[in-house]
């Protein structure tokens, strides 16, 4: 792939998106802010700027990528939607909400993008710049999280650059993220089936659907097999130190991921501690998550020992995150 490129990280002004746009129609590579995290950006219509993308991220070339566009009118060009697909877009986009459809007969989506599959991920961000630049673009643009494949998730301009710069030609500067972790994905093929918990709570789509999500088998997400979804690689989300889930305690050499106000035992030794809430908000930890994880990374720690997290709300796409960082490499 090209590397050493020269990567330009601008503030996320007028100017800057209107070049970032230009950067995407001649095939380049750029990041940019949305509400979930900061995103890969590339043409989704071009094969070889599609290729790229996997190429910056050594991306698995099997796992789908999300398409996002800038409206409705866009995303009916680009995939099929049903009454209950087009319910939960009134409800929740622009938003942390990516959808499986099937495609089009005249989808523009490059195959690569799809991963050979009838079906896409469409999203509709909530982000001023991204629905800036989709604007500008005019056409769907492909963006997975932008990091090297299986690093922890770039919520600022600054973790972009510390794993893709040379590797992309353009950063857009937006800076930190609100939600923190991706979209949540709700495949609507027949029975709307939750693929990946995310930035939109279950019970929230549940609560507008009037009926329970389905759920994907337990050992549906396997490195081995091609997967139905952006995000549904077992072993992904990784930073290099090893991640030991529901600590109740912590050893000196260990650094400590921690979660509300109560202490574990040898947590005032550890070698690093950050809290993702210390009110335990599932929102702010959401937020705080792969920051502090990349934070915790860099300490040297033999372990990175992280406390329960409740598993409802926010929780939920936060234990996913964690338990796909404790899948060993």
């Amino acid at each position: 792939m090209k590397l050493g490129l020269k990567t330009q990280i601008l503030p996320a002004d007028a100017a800057a998106v209107a070049e970032a746009a230009r950067c995407l129609a001649s095939g380049g590579l750029v990041a940019f802010p949305t509400e979930t995290v900061y995103g890969l950006g590339a043409d989704a219509a071009q094969g070889p700027a599609v290729a790229r993308v996997y190429e910056a991220k050594g991306r698995p070339s099997f796992n789908p990528l999300i398409a996002h566009v800038a409206d409705l009118a866009s995303a009916q060009a680009i995939a099929r939607f049903d009454a209950t697909a087009l319910k939960l877009t009134a409800a929740f986009w622009p938003g942390p909400l990516t959808l499986v459809l099937p495609k089009t007969a005249h989808c523009p989506v490059a195959e690569l993008a799809t991963a050979g599959l009838d079906t896409v991920a469409l999203r509709i961000p909530a982000h001023p710049v991204a629905t800036a630049l989709l604007r500008a673009f005019g056409g769907a643009v492909v963006a997975p999280s932008a990091n090297l494949s299986g690093h922890v998730s770039p919520t600022t301009a600054a973790h972009v650059a510390s794993d893709l710069s040379g590797r992309v030609d353009l950063i857009l500067d937006g800076g930190a993220v609100q939600v923190g972790v991706e979209s949540t994905i709700v495949a609507c093929l027949e029975e709307p089936m939750l693929l990946r918990p995310g930035g939109l709570p279950r019970e929230d789509i549940e609560r507008v659907l009037g009926r329970p999500l389905k759920r994907l088998p337990e050992d549906a997400a396997n490195d081995d097999d091609k997967p139905l979804a952006p995000g549904m690689l077992a072993s992904h989300y990784a930073p290099h130190t090893p991640v030991r889930l529901n600590a109740v305690d912590v050893a000196p050499d260990e650094a400590l991921l921690a979660f509300g106000p109560a202490a574990v035992n040898g947590g005032h030794a550890a070698k690093a501690v950050m809290n993702l809430s210390a009110t335990g908000d599932l929102a702010e930890a959401a937020a705080n998550l792969f920051g502090y994880l990349r934070t915790l990374d860099a300490r040297g720690a033999r372990a990175i020992a992280v406390m329960r997290v409740p598993q409802h709300g926010l929780g939920e796409a936060i234990n996913d995150r964690l338990r796909r960082a404790a899948i060993g490499r």
